[in-house]
């Protein structure tokens, strides 16, 4: 037996057909929207005044997700590291010796303090 499954997107604007999803960010918040060429034609003509006046910015892959100042970094101080791995150690959690720490370790260190 075949299945075949399709997946359509519907302009969340209008409920037509949409040609796919729309990425955007403004003031540190990611946005999603599916539109229509049309539509997303739109979209740009509105946004197309300040994007040719702002600055382009690379976008940071280690926070993605996170808001800013939310209390987990990508980069952790030596003194802090050394300290982590002492408190995961006593907990009894795995911690390598060098290197980077695992992301859960640190958070569970962070809800600890």
């Amino acid at each position: 037996m075949a299945k075949r499954i399709v997946q359509s997107f519907v302009d969340d604007i209008d409920g037509s057909d949409a040609e796919g999803t729309t990425r955007f960010t403004l003031d540190g918040t990611s946005y999603e929207i599916d539109l229509s060429g049309s539509n997303r034609g739109k979209l740009e003509k509105a946004l197309a005044p300040y994007i040719t006046k702002a600055r382009a910015v690379r976008a940071d892959r280690g926070v993605r997700g996170r808001r800013a100042g939310s209390g987990s970094s990508r980069a952790v101080s030596r003194e802090k590291s050394t300290e982590i791995r002492q408190w995961a150690k006593a907990q009894g959690l795995p911690v390598s010796e060098r290197g980077r720490i695992a992301a859960t370790v640190v958070e569970k260190y962070e809800a600890a303090h």
